[in-house]
């Protein structure tokens, strides 16, 4: 059973296998189907259109089917790499252990974003961005730019306890759960996060940086920390619903695979911890 761990606790050769195999899966070419796809997605979720992987409610299920499948493209490479989680309550600022030159590298340099050290720095040569928003071709962040502050423990909390998954209109002006943590409205935890980092995780094609499985990783946790909260709430909507997912329909780009499918994490991997 894989095992996702908290980045700040991995080994320095947990670490390593990690790194190989992104560097692998984007030599590859792989890797940047799933760029592609997250980008895709992401231009064509619309609050009054068909929306599946953003703005609605299967924006958790989702991401949760998106990284499974991310995570066994890894272990096709390396059977014993999981996706580690970025607990950015704990882990806020620039100088934390995931920014290290070993691990994720850094900031970018102020006058273009681009970052400069670590394995995913241009001139390494093994991580060109071919799926571009700018026609920029490196990896770009701007840490702390976008906003001063990374969500708090106390503001992750506020969150856990809504007892409500979701709510019409289904939307990004819906109040519940869902749209609360995807970061629509009220204290913003996941869209906050993608700000903070800036660079092309304030763009659809956020995955361009590593950093996006790490943060997404940690986004299905705390849901996950919501279900053991709230065993009695339920994912909505149950039935049919106009332009958006509800439990037993399927879901785009797989149409194989439901919410419901996709509501108990433990068929398919565990966390370290749940607490």
């Amino acid at each position: 059973m894989t095992v996702r761990k908290n980045q700040a606790s991995l080994t320095a050769a947990e670490k390593r296998g990690f790194v190989d195999a992104l560097l692998e899966l984007k030599r590859t070419g792989r890797y940047d189907t799933f760029v592609t796809t997250h980008n895709a997605f992401i231009m064509s979720d619309t609050d009054s259109g068909d929306r599946v992987g953003h703005r609605s409610p299967s924006f958790l299920p989702w991401h949760r089917r998106f990284l499974i499948q991310f995570e066994q493209a890894l272990q096709a490479i390396d059977p014993a790499v999981a996706l580690p989680y970025w607990d950015w309550t704990a882990d806020r600022t620039a100088s934390a252990s995931l920014w290290a030159p070993d691990f994720l590298g850094g900031s970018g340099r102020s006058r273009d974003g681009q970052v400069t050290e670590g394995p995913f720095a241009v001139d390494g040569g093994r991580w060109p961005v071919t799926v571009t928003v700018d026609g920029r071709g490196f990896l770009r962040r701007a840490l702390g730019s976008g906003v001063p502050q990374l969500p708090t423990r106390a503001e992750v909390d506020s969150v856990l306890a809504m007892p409500t998954y979701d709510t019409a209109p289904w939307n990004s002006a819906s109040d519940g759960f869902r749209n609360h943590l995807e970061g629509w409205r009220g204290v913003n935890l996941h869209n906050r996060v993608h700000v903070w980092v800036g660079g092309q995780m304030a763009t659809g094609a956020s995955p361009n940086d590593p950093v996006f499985w790490l943060h997404h990783a940690f986004i299905d946790r705390l849901w996950a920390q919501w279900q053991a909260r709230h065993p009695r709430s339920a994912y909505l909507p149950a039935t049919g619903t106009r332009n958006v997912v509800s439990l037993n329909d399927v879901m785009r780009p797989w149409n194989d695979v439901t919410p419901a499918e996709m509501l108990d994490h433990t068929k398919f991997y565990t966390f370290d911890t749940m607490a």
